[in-house]
């Protein structure tokens, strides 16, 4: 495959997964997410998309660094990236579309674990590909607090 079209497939994965969580949830959160009582630290939701965008463009070069390297074992490497994107899908679903904070709570907390050794692999095989996830991971336990605050206070 052409490096040029395997970086776009990667970039792609991604933003097309995020894209079709976000469509599938979008509609609650100016319904019942509104509705929630919210710590002071809560960002605008204008915010979530641009951030997320930034995030999948980032995880996907990152994928197509490991890709790419000229190392045999990369499978716990792949497997920890596609259970992580796996769990990133499934929080906004489980959070914004069945409501389920505390369930979205034990996602996330699993998420964070995986994005950790998302980068652990991947720094292993491609130093660049383990640094890009950093800021996913930052933007995460961001998120886990929101998640724990918004868990707490309703």
């Amino acid at each position: 495959m052409n490096k040029v079209i395997k970086l776009i497939a990667c970039i792609l994965l991604p933003l097309i997964i995020g894209g079709i969580s976000g469509f599938l949830t979008v509609s609650e959160i100016s319904g019942w997410y509104t509705a929630l009582n919210k710590p002071s630290f809560n960002p605008p939701n204008y915010l979530f998309g641009p951030v997320w965008t930034v995030l999948y463009l980032l995880m996907g070069v990152s994928l197509f660094l490991v890709l790419e390297a000229k190392i045999n074992s990369k499978r716990n490497a792949l497997v920890f990236f596609f259970v992580q994107l796996t769990l990133n899908f499934f929080w906004s679903i489980i959070f914004f579309k069945e409501h389920q904070v505390a369930l979205a709570l034990a996602d996330i907390a699993a998420l964070w674990f995986c994005i950790l050794m998302t980068i652990v692999t991947f720094y292993k095989i491609s130093r660049v590909a383990g640094l890009l996830q950093i800021p996913y991971l930052l933007w995460v336990s961001f998120a886990t607090l929101l998640n724990a605050s918004i868990f707490y206070l309703n």
